[in-house]
């Protein structure tokens, strides 16, 4: 897949939910929902694309959007820079 893929982010107000917004559909289903790093390497490819990022607690896939909940004591600049570059890997 050779397409551009465009990523903003916003943390949600309590600081717990990362938000990703991309010009791209990430799932072919409606939802695509994983309670832990485990059910993202059995998932979609994006999912397990994602997999390897420390960090990542749960993981919910909904069209062109991510919504990412971090461990305990993860820091979100890394998470963010590291799902960034995971997709725009997977889009090329």
């Amino acid at each position: 897949m050779s397409e551009y893929i465009e990523i903003e982010t916003e943390l949600s107000d309590d600081g717990t939910t990362m938000y990703f917004y991309t010009n791209l559909n990430l799932t072919d289903q409606e939802v695509e929902e994983y309670d832990s790093v485990e059910a993202m390497e059995e998932g979609s490819p994006v999912a397990q694309a994602l997999s390897v990022i420390e960090g990542i607690a749960t993981l919910r896939i909904e069209g062109k959007n991510l919504m990412v909940t971090a461990e305990p004591d993860a820091a979100w600049h890394a998470i963010v820079a590291d799902v960034s570059a995971a997709l725009k890997d997977f889009f090329l």
